[in-house]
């Protein structure tokens, strides 16, 4: 940490208050200054009698506040850290949680060099994650309107039968679907509107994230992942958009770290002890990854689709992704030998995965 920092700002952000506390150089215990409004402009007003823009560094926790806050304080001349929430240190003993405490808390852990602060994404890089995102909660709102629609058909006895849902079979039996009461009928129409609708939605989110990853400055990147097995576009956009730049990544086990791919571990003296993964960090890229990792089950081999999106890709990229069939669909088999369960496969396969990417992600970014 610098050395001109005098001043240590907790913020405790929540949409309508700030709570403030301010711990000064030293050993003196932090001081609890009081609560502003979430305004920017009154945040400033009550920094202003805590001392000077560059001998101060703030904190808050990252949160559904996101990072709007870190951005204007940059802006104005704070300097402005955002927190990992799950790399906070807790006190086993400590069993009350207010705003003061925990702005209390942020000012004396930010004094000691305790807290993890999170990478800011640029604006135009968040504002991709944020159309990706979208997508995300666009295809669990049809997800869930298909489910309802299903839901009808078995309470009135008329479930599907056939091998695979949402195609033109099934699309064919929907239609002949008709019930006997006006209500009924009316409530039946009201469903399958329902998944039109979100069908729709999902097309028209993908569409627009088609046109923007075209002119954004991770294109590249994006277009370079698809190339992996098990990558497909959405996929690439999901990775890329919350990861960001990958150098930030020094070596492909802090990229498995930051993911939560890692095993947690219990070790004490002579005695050394691991347990499930620790999932801290960003559930979107894993969940991407573990669904990747399905792919490899099958033998390593050039499929059409993966044939189609290496086309144009630089070849020192296309290399590290047939390693990567090579080495991850061996893995698979060698591990399904030895009887281990499916899902904990997919969670070594999805980790190892991780680094491959970071190989290549790295060759192709080159943000400005």
């Amino acid at each position: 940490m610098e050395d001109d920092i005098t001043v240590f700002v907790g913020l405790d952000v929540h949409k309508d208050s700030i709570a403030v506390a301010v711990a000064d150089a030293g050993r003196a215990a932090p001081r609890f200054v009081g609560t502003c409004g979430a305004k920017v402009g009154e945040l400033l007003k009550t920094l202003s009698r805590l001392g000077e823009a560059a001998h101060t560094l703030l904190a808050y926790e990252a949160g559904p506040c996101g990072f709007a806050l870190a951005r204007e304080l940059h802006r104005q001349g704070w300097r402005c850290q955002v927190i990992a929430v799950s790399k906070m240190p807790r006190r086993p003993g400590e069993r009350i949680k207010t705003d003061r405490r925990d702005a209390l808390t942020l000012a004396s852990y930010l004094r000691s060099g305790e807290l993890t602060p999170v990478t800011l994404p640029d604006a135009r890089d968040e504002a991709i994650r944020d159309l990706s995102r979208a997508r995300e909660d666009a295809v669990r709102a049809r997800l869930k309107a298909r489910q309802q629609l299903k839901a009808m058909l078995l309470r009135h006895g008329k479930p599907y039968t056939g091998k695979t849902s949402w195609g033109a079979t099934h699309e064919r039996f929907l239609a002949r679907i008709a019930f006997e009461h006006p209500a009924q009928q009316i409530a039946w129409a009201e469903y399958r509107s329902a998944v039109v609708e979100a069908g729709q939605r999902v097309e028209r989110i993908t569409a627009a994230l088609r046109e923007q990853i075209a002119h954004w400055r991770f294109g590249a990147a994006v277009r370079a992942l698809m190339c992996f097995k098990g990558i497909d576009f959405v996929a690439a956009v999901s990775l890329v958009s919350e990861l960001g730049d990958l150098h930030r990544f020094e070596h492909p086990k802090q990229l498995m770290a930051y993911l939560g791919l890692v095993p947690s571990e219990f070790s004490s003296g002579q005695s050394r002890s691991q347990g499930s993964i620790t999932k801290t960090g960003n559930a979107h890229v894993r969940r991407v990854l573990v669904e990747a990792a399905w792919c490899y089950r099958y033998s390593a081999r050039m499929s059409r689709p993966v044939t189609e999106r290496q086309q144009d890709q630089p070849r020192s990229v296309c290399e590290i992704a047939w390693r990567a069939q090579l080495r991850l669909c061996s893995r698979y088999r060698r591990l399904s030998a030895r009887g281990m369960h499916s899902n904990k496969i997919c969670v070594a396969v999805a980790r190892e995965l991780a680094a491959f990417l970071w190989e290549a992600g790295r060759l192709v970014q080159h943000p400005t």
